[in-house]
């Protein structure tokens, strides 16, 4: 969490799994530093009926360890609605770090054309915000989730999603995504972008649950 540079999240699925193991297998992913160096892994664990049946919409409870094994965060997402707009059905997430103590949250609220989030910190003041692009689910650009000062006036950092076709794109077996943000970013911040990272991966480009 406290390394300069970009990270980036994957999905680790092993190739040649059968339909059937990768049904009843939770996701996994590796966090690897601007080296390609592996510094966390992380494990979605939730209903495998729920994931079939309610895709990004659904709980989960996200754990993510260091290389020797030991839980260092932990994001919770409850069940909720995606057919509307209504507040009801925002989505939100919940960052603990270590699990159990929580360090803030990550909201999606409302706007009509771009996808925007807050995020706020453990007594639920606002810190950030995200700002999505207007035409999120394009395949043919790297799109760009801007970290910005609660006035949006300035640009803290950045959650990309590359294009596979572009020279940027290095992963074929998963999904990459990277952050990036200052080195003397607060580290209760880059831990609430990681847990940002994977919200938007779960909305806008998971295909496959």
């Amino acid at each position: 969490m406290a390394h300069a540079g970009p990270s980036a999240i994957h999905a680790a699925t092993p190739e040649g799994m059968s339909a059937l193991r990768k049904f009843e297998t939770s996701k996994t992913y590796e966090i690897l530093n601007n080296q390609g160096q592996r510094i966390y892994f992380a494990e979605e664990r939730n209903n495998c009926f729920l994931r079939r049946l309610c895709g990004f919409s659904r709980p989960f409870t996200m754990t993510i360890y260091d290389n020797v094994g030991r839980d260092v965060l932990a994001l919770h997402k409850a069940l909720k609605c995606s057919c509307c707009w209504s507040r009801c059905c925002l989505q939100k997430l919940k960052v603990e770090a270590p699990p159990g103590e929580t360090i803030g949250y990550v909201y999606q609220y409302f706007h009509p054309f771009l996808p925007k989030f807050k995020i706020k910190n453990e007594n639920k003041e606002e810190v950030m915000k995200i700002k999505g692009p207007w035409l999120v689910f394009s395949c043919l650009r790297d799109l760009n989730f801007n970290l910005l000062t609660l006035d949006e006036e300035m640009v803290i950092g950045k959650i990309s999603k590359h294009f596979s076709g572009s020279v940027r794109g290095i992963l074929t077996n998963g999904e990459k995504l990277e952050i990036q943000f200052p080195f003397d970013l607060d580290v209760k911040i880059k831990a609430l972008m990681l847990g940002a990272t994977f919200l938007i991966d779960y909305m806008y480009f998971e295909l496959w649950p």
